[in-house]
């Protein structure tokens, strides 16, 4: 049934007598805690106003004898502004009653417009109000959908930098009992502008009916910063890289529904170029601004490889691999550079002489101590302009449950025993395929902060522990293995830090291929690409071997001690116990009874 006079404030009044699937209902105690559905097998669908009073606790079940989900939508709720979360709330649950797992709980305090799921054809929500004495309204809707069925182009992912998405069907009428959801995430360091080129939805005050929710961040729980409908044509602006819409309709007065299109801003203030250096890639970006003195929009800039394009928006970007679009790679004096060229791409083969201004931006990365440094060098006319960027090699360290290395161990902590074989790599995350990963020195410690005492598993490339074996060099990974143990007088805990050297695979000088090098015959001088990866704890059960190892002190943890044992020293202590209490009870009564029987038979003196 339409609802063309449901917006005349006098006919909302009416139209629960009008339509048989809106209803008004009031708190109390006849109309508070009902069953919604039921035997009516047609209402598939249902949109209630209830208005609620001070100090009630209303229940509404939801049920239908069909293999359905429920989703219900509070679109719009009007509850005690000044009352907690824990007075005055929503609750919805999965099942029939409350008894029911909770789905989610809103109040007042909530900035977002709540959407629940059951997991089959039954679903219960309460209402609990505080003593205030204020007007409360609650706006609910629910329908019964089928999981496995979807309407096309209703959601989904974006991730292009910029990008448009439309309502279903659009321009013609969108679909009715339609709830879709797009995700729009861009790059790290961006923001997202998004504007509506149509919204033709059903027009409401509250937009309880028919309506557009954006999120200002990846998901439906993040910060709501609009919901609209009608027609307008707002613009919405994201805080982050990530902005999240939502198109909900109900069964009536369906429309052309809307077309929206976004686009990336980059969030720093950037006057002429920026330059960041990671383990897999150089990042340039560059001011449109700074671009308009060489009448361009970023249009004609190339690399050395002109099929690599940058991506345009309020900025112009490259992001540079370290192995592609003609980047150079250079070693010497022990530093490893990646270098490449920004150009004007010519207009045209066959000129010979042009009078505007050349850009050339030369980007440089050079690996350095614990970190990268970014350089760049800009020539315009003989003016040359130079700025620098830090960044760090990302490694990882990880335990593996045998020699192959293929299945990560994930438990955290780790728990082992005595003497168990662990092993242990060190990964290089670098889309350079020319470098390699050197394991120099890895230590153990019984806290966090490897602070004293440790214990040198490898220095210098060298193994320290007769049980510990390091593996031969293997591209972007340094592995070892060694046999669990623990610290004397500490707790069971081990910390494990690998400081590893990163080396062109390409030297046969570098220390990488040096191998094992005692301290007095070692190069003394730095090596520029070195990083540190810590990995812990790794704790041990408890100590199967303990009547052989009577040096160690073994602390039982709580989660170590179901289903352990008495060992034969336990059950001895135990025994010479109760014997002990056994003789002191024996003596106890023996003496109580001789007192008694001394009191009972002595004779009173004659006075």
């Amino acid at each position: 049934m339409s609802r063309s006079l449901k917006f005349t404030l006098i006919v909302i009044f009416f139209y629960c007598w009008l339509s048989p699937s809106h209803e008004e209902l009031k708190g109390g105690n006849s109309s508070c805690s009902v069953t919604l559905g039921g035997a009516n097998m047609a209402e598939t669908h249902k949109a209630m106003i209830l208005q609620l009073n001070p100090s009630e606790n209303c229940t509404w079940t939801i049920e239908r004898p069909e293999n359905k989900s429920i989703r219900i939508i509070f679109s719009y709720i009007q509850l005690d502004p000044d009352g907690s979360c824990e007075s005055e709330n929503i609750k919805v649950f999965d099942g029939t009653s409350s008894n029911g797992p909770l789905l989610g709980q809103v109040c007042s305090k909530n900035d977002y417009v709540p959407v629940f799921e059951s997991s089959a054809s039954t679903l219960t929500f309460q209402i609990v109000t505080d003593s205030a004495r204020i007007q409360r309204t609650v706006f609910v809707f629910y329908y019964f959908f089928s999981p496995n069925t979807s309407i096309p182009n209703c959601g989904g992912y974006l991730d292009t930098l910029e990008g448009s998405f439309t309502s279903p069907n659009y321009p013609n009428p969108h679909p009715e009992l339609a709830y879709c959801v797009w995700h729009i995430q861009v790059e790290k360091g961006y923001k997202i502008k998004l504007n509506f080129k149509e919204i033709f939805l059903e027009i409401d005050k509250q937009c309880k009916f028919d309506f557009l929710a954006i999120y200002d961040g990846p998901s439906t729980n993040s910060g709501l910063i609009g919901q609209v409908c009608g027609r307008v044509t707002p613009t919405f602006e994201s805080s982050s890289n990530s902005l999240t819409v939502v198109l909900s309709t109900d069964y009536a007065n369906s429309y052309r529904g809307f077309s929206a299109s976004y686009t990336s801003i980059y969030a720093e203030n950037i006057n002429t170029t920026s330059l960041t250096c990671s383990s897999d890639r150089m990042r340039v970006i560059i001011s449109k601004s700074y671009l308009e003195a060489f009448n361009s929009n970023g249009n004609t800039l190339q690399l050395k490889d002109p099929t690599c394009r940058p991506k345009l928006s309020n900025v112009v970007e490259f992001s540079i691999p370290l192995n592609g679009c003609g980047t150079i790679r250079k070693v010497e004096d022990q530093s490893i550079t990646y270098t490449n060229i920004i150009t004007f791409s010519a207009s045209s083969p066959s000129e010979v002489i042009t009078r505007q201004k050349q850009l050339q931006i030369i980007v440089k990365c050079e690996m350095e101590h614990n970190s990268t440094v970014g350089l760049i060098y800009i020539t315009e006319d003989d003016v040359i302009q130079n700025q620098n960027a830090l960044g760090k090699y990302n490694t990882s360290m990880a335990l593996f449950e045998s020699d192959s290395f293929e299945k990560t161990i994930l438990e955290s902590p780790y728990y082992v025993d005595l003497n168990q074989t662990l092993f242990v790599q060190v990964s290089l995350h670098t889309s350079d395929p020319n470098l390699v990963v050197f394991l120099d020195t890895c230590r153990a410690s019984p806290t966090s902060d490897l602070a004293s005492p440790t214990y040198d598993l490898i220095k210098s490339g060298c193994s320290r522990d007769e049980t510990c074996k390091v593996y031969p060099l293997f591209g972007h990974y340094g592995r070892f293995q060694f046999n669990a143990f623990k610290f004397l007088r500490s707790l069971s805990s081990v910390y494990l830090q690998c400081k590893v050297l990163i080396c062109d695979s390409s030297d046969y000088q570098s220390r990488c291929s040096q191998g094992c090098v005692s301290r007095s015959k070692r190069d003394i001088s730095s090596y520029k690409w070195r990083t540190d990866s810590i990995i812990g704890p790794i704790r041990l059960k408890r100590d199967r071997s303990a009547s052989g190892n009577s040096g160690f002190q073994h602390e039982t943890h709580a989660e170590e001690t179901p289903n352990q044992p008495f060992n034969s020293l336990h059950l001895f202590s135990f025994m010479v116990l109760v014997l002990n209490v056994v003789i002191v009870a024996t003596i106890t009564v023996r003496h109580f009874v001789n007192q008694q029987a001394y009191y009972k038979y002595q004779k009173l003196q004659n006075y």
